[in-house]
């Protein structure tokens, strides 16, 4: 991407150069020559701002720094340049109103096209926005159906734990139940055993007297 607008201002750099010097071979050229001069600079201009089209998409795609805003601004210095040229008709005899017409028609056509891309890339912009917010939609409408999902386990998980908990309950209590019975099943063995043994303790106290 650098090394594509490198050589985009590298052109752009060799095109205003030549243009230059083709204003100043215009100012002393003779009439045939002008008229050649002329078109050639002109032609010169159009493929310049096709250039500084070209040169201001790849900065976008970069996210860079552009300088084409100075680059339009020396081309319009050049241009104003060479419409000097052409209006000092009384020194260089150049035919200057069919040149402003072609000149007028052409930066017309420049700005026509300008405006048509510059519709072009808005409305791309906003099929990639439309675009966007369709697959936008769609994302929340998954998440919301996932965020669904997930309440509904959720709460079988909670209705699950609640049964487990009331079952660990009943478990406790019948465990606490067992443990008493079995306590008062020990207790009262513990006291038959007492009272037969001193039962028996009575009965052979008895018979050895």
């Amino acid at each position: 991407m650098a090394t594509l607008i490198q050589s985009y201002e590298q052109q752009y750099s060799v095109l205003t150069a030549d243009v230059t010097a083709k204003i100043g071979r215009l100012k002393v050229g003779n009439e045939e020559n002008r008229e050649q001069l002329s078109r050639e600079i002109q032609a010169n201009f159009e493929e310049a701002n096709d250039l500084l089209e070209q040169l201001e998409l790849e900065y976008r795609g970069a996210g860079a720094g552009s300088r084409v805003a100075a680059y339009r601004a020396e081309l319009q210095r050049v241009k104003d340049e060479y419409r000097s040229v052409l209006s000092n008709s009384a020194t260089y005899n150049i035919e200057t109103e069919d040149t402003y017409d072609d000149w007028n028609v052409n930066e017309q056509r420049q700005k026509l096209l300008d405006n048509t891309e510059r519709l072009e890339r808005s409305g791309k912009n906003l099929n990639e926005g439309y675009r966007v917010i369709l697959e936008t939609e769609e994302i929340g409408a998954a998440v919301l159906q996932d965020l669904s999902v997930q309440r509904e386990t959720i709460q079988r998980s909670r209705g699950r734990l609640r049964e487990t908990d009331e079952q660990l309950n009943r478990s406790t209590r019948l465990m606490n139940s067992m443990i008493v019975r079995a306590l008062q099943d020990r207790f009262a063995l513990v006291m038959v055993l007492l009272i037969t043994g001193a039962l028996l303790c009575a009965a052979l106290y008895f018979y050895v007297t």
